[in-house]
């Protein structure tokens, strides 16, 4: 009995310390998106040219990452963008690492959910796929069809889940290739030269952490009319849990 009770005890205060690790990650988060060029001046300074490794790891695993649809994207180009202007990074060589850095990871992505895409969304084990995530990009493919790899780059969490979409319902690779590159080369252009020339402005400077909610809230407004959109007429099943829709339908869907 005394075991049991230990045993309890034991797993209830692991649970804690998994909750307690988790608040603090997402507070750290928040903090770091909120005063992004407050953290990134601070890595700058402290890791130099590790830097331009940092930016690539996290334009990378936003865009070629299903796990990850939460990490800073239009934010952190803008950021990036501002200290290049005061001479902090180098603008060619930021904008050469974040065109890969995006390009490769939608490319990533693309190739997971064309090899193992059908069979994690088909696994009801497989959790950390939110439905509410699929559905979203469900709406911009019917809509837009292929295009939506173009498109997708501006909308936040659909950034994340069109190339993987793309992926399970088998787009011809050439056909994304040139989606991917165009809507990459785009994405970091528009948000990177947009915080070198304005990142530096006083109003905007003094202002940055509503410069990032205003950021982020633009790039929602997509998300926002789809949804209201979607309340007014009947859904269309897409790859839920189960039943997912037939992979034709889809290949069909993605290569328009």
């Amino acid at each position: 009995m005394f075991v049991v009770e230990k045993i309890e005890t034991l797993d209830t205060s692991w649970l804690l310390v998994v909750l307690w690790v988790s608040m603090q990650i997402a507070s750290w988060l928040v903090d770091f998106i909120l005063h992004l060029d407050v953290h990134l001046n601070e890595i700058i300074l402290a890791y130099g040219p590790v830097t331009y490794l940092f930016l690539f790891g996290i334009v990378f695993a936003e865009t070629g990452l299903v796990v990850t649809p939460f990490l800073p994207g239009d934010s952190l180009l803008f950021a990036a963008g501002a200290l290049a202007a005061l001479g902090s990074l180098h603008l060619s060589g930021l904008m050469l690492v974040l065109y890969i850095a995006a390009i490769a990871g939608d490319s990533v992505n693309y190739w997971i959910g064309q090899l193992l895409g059908q069979k994690i969304v088909d696994n009801p084990k497989i959790t950390f796929i939110n439905q509410e995530h699929i559905d979203k990009t469900e709406e911009f493919y019917k809509k837009y069809g292929g295009k939506t790899i173009i498109l997708a780059r501006f909308v936040p969490i659909v950034r994340t889940f069109a190339p993987f979409v793309a992926g399970v319902g088998k787009m011809h690779y050439s056909k994304f290739l040139v989606y991917n590159i165009v809507g990459g080369v785009l994405w970091v252009s528009l948000f990177t030269l947009a915080g070198f020339f304005f990142g530096n402005i006083p109003s905007v400077k003094h202002n940055f952490t509503l410069v990032v909610f205003g950021i982020v809230g633009v790039s929602l407004v997509p998300i926002l009319l789809e949804y209201v959109k979607k309340q007014r007429r009947v859904h269309i099943p897409f790859l839920h849990k189960p039943g997912a829709i037939k992979q034709k339908e889809l290949e069909k869907m993605v290569n328009e």
